[in-house]
């Protein structure tokens, strides 16, 4: 029937965040494996999905500029570790939490995605 999937506490707790059903394999993965998720917490959107088991997250974020006395748009891309339990695609909303480096340019994971709106 309905088997449940055993899932470890990554200690984050997130409006909207729900543990993946389906299950795998991957030491890399903060929910079946045995990485720890420490430190920061960003919410963006998924840009690029072209390498394997890796994302592009890009946020958007104002920063105020005091000599026209205006707020300029600005974007960060962040390389994140994608679990193969977890599917997303460009566009998708996702939370992604710091971790250990896995590689050179990728020191954060995917842990889910996102409804828009959610918050703590």
């Amino acid at each position: 029937m309905g088997e449940e999937v055993k899932t470890r506490d990554v200690g984050v707790s997130y409006k909207g965040l729900k543990p993946p059903e389906t299950p795998c394999d991957d030491p890399k993965c903060p929910w079946h494996g045995h990485l720890k998720v420490r430190g920061g917490l960003l919410v963006g959107r998924v840009y690029k999905t072209r390498a394997q088991k890796m994302v592009v997250v890009e946020r958007d974020y104002l920063v105020y500029v005091e000599k026209f006395r205006r707020y300029e748009r600005r974007r960060s891309r962040t390389h994140a570790y994608l679990p193969p339990c977890i599917k997303v695609s460009p566009g998708d909303t996702v939370l992604i939490g710091e971790t250990r480096p896995l590689a050179k340019s990728v020191a954060w994971v995917v842990l889910g995605r996102v409804e828009e709106g959610g918050g703590t």
